[in-house]
């Protein structure tokens, strides 16, 4: 397993540590506050990644390739950014 698989194989554990033994509205309500915390940060991080490729120079369709997401999504993530300048592609 690459370094990177096994970070992400711990953060799965220390998920499955943070609610173990808790009764299920507790678990349910703890993994909800994770959720909207941990996808807003991804989301920002995604984010960030996008519009430094968008900085280099790199066009949607290239980014799109590069993230393992979709040419929408990239033009979603920029649209959304006040600060970059859309391309006409």
């Amino acid at each position: 397993m690459d370094d990177r698989a096994e970070e992400v194989q711990r953060v799965l554990e220390a998920i499955d540590a943070l609610t173990e033994g808790e009764p299920p509205e507790a678990r349910a309500k703890r993994l909800t506050e994770l959720l909207k915390s941990v996808g807003e940060k991804v989301r920002r991080e995604r984010r960030d990644a996008v519009l430094e490729m968008v900085a280099r120079g790199m066009s949607y369709r290239q980014i799109a390739d590069a993230s393992g997401i979709s040419f929408g999504r990239v033009r979603q993530i920029i649209a959304d950014d006040p600060d970059v300048k859309p391309s006409a592609e």
